[in-house]
């Protein structure tokens, strides 16, 4: 089952490593510069588009009644993720302009998809996984930026959101996302049947807006202004994030009383920070160099959380089974 699950996602951690090497190797230069910085603001409005068009009224109507849980996660992602990324990056440890994206990625919303596949591999509420996780993205299209404007002015070049950046978050990020949701009666049917495909649309602009942004870092110096030992001492430090989190998660759980499928709701859409959401995001908030530099951290954590979280999704299910006596699924 753990290699299935990190199957399913191993197509799209070598397509980022690819874009990154395209990237590094053959960075858009001249008159094509423009012309992918078009395309990537348009694969931006794209994926907000697909965010808002998937985003069911029901799901928002349903994920009042649990009320407890969803609060949590939204706590954690918002309050204790940025709490540990302030305590991080205060110390000194020669991190340079990766600190900036190491904060950034405790800023950012949980994930939808592994959120609630984890969710379902653990035997946990699936019902409160979807709403949570959708509540976090929906939120995080107005919370990410204010934190960013208030926690990390001068940061990577950030100086607090400006009109130019407002104008940015407004025709990139709500519009695009509002007018799928508006439109999701529609849209709604076609969207569902294609799913499969709509997915390819999604990473397709998450790698095109990663080649954009790693091809301004390289032409800005990008891997001449970061060394090996800090790649190392941010994937030690994303390793140490995920594991606070996941600790203060199953305390905060258990202090809550909630029910052991809510708890795994919880850790794992409490400890997850979205790939998809992050990349266009920061495409938005920082000046097209540092873009690159900003999510260099998110793309380390993305895949420690994914495999961390095969490992515990696994170890979930098999305490189900061992103390309900559930038969086993399937799992070739």
């Amino acid at each position: 089952m753990i290699v299935r699950i990190i199957g399913l996602f191993e197509p799209l951690v070598l397509a980022l490593v690819g874009t990154v090497l395209l990237a590094s190797l053959l960075p858009a230069h001249g008159a094509f510069v423009p012309v992918m910085d078009g395309f990537a603001d348009a694969g931006i409005a794209l994926l907000f588009f697909l965010h808002g068009a998937k985003l069911s009224r029901e799901a928002i109507r349903e994920g009042a009644r649990n009320w407890k849980v969803h609060i949590a996660a939204l706590a954690t992602t918002f309050l204790l993720f940025p709490l540990f990324g302030l305590a991080f990056t205060a110390v000194p440890l020669g991190l340079g302009p990766l600190a900036a994206g190491l904060l950034f990625l405790t800023l950012l919303p949980s994930t939808v998809q592994s959120s609630i596949a984890f969710t379902a591999v653990a035997r946990g509420n699936v019902a409160a996984a979807v709403c949570s996780a959708s509540f976090s993205n929906l939120l995080g299209i107005f919370l990410t930026p204010l934190l960013v404007a208030l926690l990390m002015s001068g940061a990577a070049g950030q100086g607090g959101i400006s009109l130019g950046t407002l104008e940015s978050i407004v025709l990139h990020l709500l519009v695009p996302f509002f007018a799928g949701h508006l439109l999701r009666p529609v849209i709604g049917s076609f969207v569902a049947r294609h799913k499969s495909l709509l997915s390819y649309v999604d990473r397709g602009s998450i790698l095109l807006v990663i080649y954009n942004s790693f091809g301004a870092a390289v032409r800005e110096g990008l891997w001449h202004r970061v060394s090996p030992m800090a790649l190392l001492v941010v994937a030690l430090l994303c390793c140490l994030l995920l594991a606070l989190v996941l600790l203060a998660t199953r305390a905060m759980g258990q202090v809550l009383g909630l029910a052991r499928e809510d708890l795994v709701v919880l850790q794992f859409c409490g400890s997850k920070k979205s790939l998809a959401s992050g990349v266009p995001m920061a495409g938005v908030l920082f000046p097209a160099a540092q873009v690159g530099l900003v999510i260099l951290p998110l793309m380390v954590f993305h895949q420690i959380q994914l495999i961390v979280c095969a490992f515990l999704a696994r170890r979930y299910a098999n305490e189900s089974r061992a103390t309900y006596g559930e038969p086993a699924r399937a799992e070739a």
